[in-house]
């Protein structure tokens, strides 16, 4: 059987939820990234993590990775990223429009009084006509 997510909602107040944007933004992480970093690190060590200050973490070595790790990534990559993130955004734009527009002739349709659909004029006729 696979392994289904499942979810987890709690509350907090209002300043440790402010806290916790920020070190997403700092970190450049969703919140919700935060969150399962926390618990799988719980998960990993039986629920035994101890919280240590930034300034009494010991000293780097060039082998081992920081955290969090980071990745250097082209320029053209990143723009490439933005102008797919403006395009998106451009197409979500339109279809909006493309939408109300629909909306503006299904109302158009529902106030005209005359239409005649053409099923139903098929259903009038006797005879097929015959082009000739």
């Amino acid at each position: 059987m696979g392994n289904k997510n499942k979810t987890v909602s709690f509350r907090v107040n209002e300043d440790a939820f402010e806290t916790l944007r920020e070190i997403a933004e700092e970190r450049d992480i969703s919140l919700s990234a935060v969150f399962r970093d926390y618990v799988d690190m719980l998960v990993a060590h039986d629920g035994q993590v101890e919280v240590v200050p930034e300034h009494e973490l010991p000293a780097e070595s060039d082998d081992e990775p920081s955290f969090p790790p980071t990745v250097e990534v082209p320029k053209s990559f990143v723009r490439e990223h933005e102008r797919l993130e403006l395009e998106a955004e451009h197409l979500r734009e339109q279809l909006d429009e493309h939408k109300r527009y629909v909306d503006q002739l299904r109302e158009q349709l529902e106030q005209d009084e005359e239409v005649i659909h053409l099923e139903d004029l098929d259903g009038e006729r006797d005879e097929p006509y015959h082009l000739g």
